[in-house]
């Protein structure tokens, strides 16, 4: 895929993963352009990222319209104006419908903060922490009709220590995502990610070799 892949993002609150794209777009290590910003909420912080950095944004507000369809009709026509062809989800929190997902079929991004397929969903780091599990991650996967449940591209994996709040292990969490979120579309833009069934492959890419313990099984 040559040239830049023309995005737009979906947003309804702070954006820092809106912002690590934009980073790492401005850095030169992602071949992407963010044709619009479009935030379901008025005073999403996300929208103030955009304009610090120029790039046009839109409020399109679900509670304006009489249904979920009357929304994403709307929302499917800016991002077409804007020429999009990949959708990138940054904590934008509606569920999207058959419009959308029509319209652009597995162009739809997602990330989720877990290990998919365990804790989709809601309040997901406290699930893991109250469920006692040693291991927690994001994952970044392409939007199907069910929640949190369409094709794993990428995840990170980090430790979750038996002290760990939901809070301390969100914000080890959200370090990762600010990484593998950015990778995820760089692949895409490279023409690298082939999807059969409901697995990602990634074209070129290396194996991974060994394995994590928590604890380590030196203790």
């Amino acid at each position: 895929m040559a040239g830049k892949v023309p995005i737009g993002v979906l947003v309804s609150g702070s954006g820092s993963n809106l912002q690590s794209i934009i980073d790492c777009i401005e850095a030169g290590s992602l071949d992407a352009e963010i044709r619009i910003v479009i935030s379901n909420e008025p005073d999403a912080y996300a929208l103030q990222r955009a304009a610090r950095h120029h790039i046009s944004a839109v409020v399109i507000r679900h509670v304006d319209y009489a249904g979920r369809q009357e929304f994403e009709e709307q929302i499917i026509k800016t991002l077409k104006e804007y020429g999009v062809e990949l959708v990138i989800m940054a904590g934008f929190m509606r569920i999207l419908g058959p419009a959308i997902l029509k319209a652009f079929p597995m162009r739809i991004m997602n990330i989720h903060p877990a290990l998919l397929p365990a804790f989709p969903g809601l309040h997901v780091q406290e699930k893991a922490v109250n469920y006692g599990v040693k291991f927690s991650g994001c994952t970044v996967h392409f939007a199907d009709d069910g929640v949190d449940s369409g094709p794993i591209i990428i995840q990170a994996v980090v430790p979750v220590n038996d002290s760990d709040s939901a809070e301390d292990l969100a914000g080890r969490i959200l370090k990762e995502e600010h990484k593998v979120y950015p990778k995820a579309i760089q692949l895409y833009a490279e023409g690298r990610l082939v999807i059969q069934g409901r697995k990602v492959f990634i074209m070129h890419g290396s194996p991974i070799v060994g394995a994590m313990h928590n604890p380590p099984l030196s203790e």
